[in-house]
């Protein structure tokens, strides 16, 4: 599914409408430049999952976690580790058998650990406009914006 956004608010409606109708234990891959809106389809997909926490990149702590929803939601940020090796070495065994929801940013990084994962692709078109693609799963016909 291909969503074009002309906003960050548009950005995190695709992000909540998502995080709506996701199942426990679901990977979500990341891939985009800095700056695409990763973050702010987090801060959505946070909203979808009933979290009220404040959604903030995991740049310097490689992983935040939100606790508050249906599900948890395990914020990741890979842009530091050099292959899938030192993402196991921080427990990523662990995150998966707890049940939530793992958002993985830069995951081409580690992409040999991203098995199952839907892909969500995040590309700048222009100062506020996204095209958004989500490839992967199922259920994306269940997907209503």
């Amino acid at each position: 599914m291909i969503y074009t956004t002309h906003s960050p608010a548009e950005t995190e409606a695709i992000g909540a409408a998502l995080g709506k109708i996701l199942s426990p234990g679901t990977v979500l891959a990341y891939r985009g430049d800095l700056g695409a809106g990763k973050t702010a389809f987090t801060r959505g997909l946070a909203r979808g999952l009933g979290c009220r926490e404040i959604v903030t990149s995991p740049t310097y702590t490689i992983v935040n976690e939100y606790l508050g929803g249906r599900l948890p939601l395990f914020h990741f940020d890979m842009y530091r580790l050099r292959s899938s090796d030192d993402l196991w070495d921080i427990g990523w065994e662990d995150y998966l058998d707890r049940g939530g929801i793992c958002a993985v940013e830069w995951s081409e990084n580690v992409d040999d650990a991203m098995e199952d994962a839907i892909y969500i692709t995040i590309e700048k078109l222009g100062e506020d406009t996204r095209r958004i693609t989500i490839e992967g799963g199922d259920f994306l016909a269940d997907l209503s914006l």
